[in-house]
């Protein structure tokens, strides 16, 4: 079972690569990605941990 086509970045990561491919999913920029996840930690809720189980649950390229 795929995770939607979504995968982790071999090439474009800063740290698991996972805002780079979810960028290339949604056909955006990587740095707009990271910048976006970035200012959504700035509000409660649980993005740090969705990201590492991201980290974790998608295949990479």
């Amino acid at each position: 079972m795929t995770t939607t086509g979504v995968r982790r970045s071999r090439d474009n990561r800063m740290i698991g690569g996972v805002c780079a491919g979810l960028a290339r999913r949604f056909d955006m920029r990587p740095r707009t990605v990271r910048l976006l996840f970035v200012l959504s930690c700035l509000l409660p809720g649980p993005q740090f941990v969705l990201y590492l189980v991201l980290w974790i649950v998608l295949p990479e390229d």
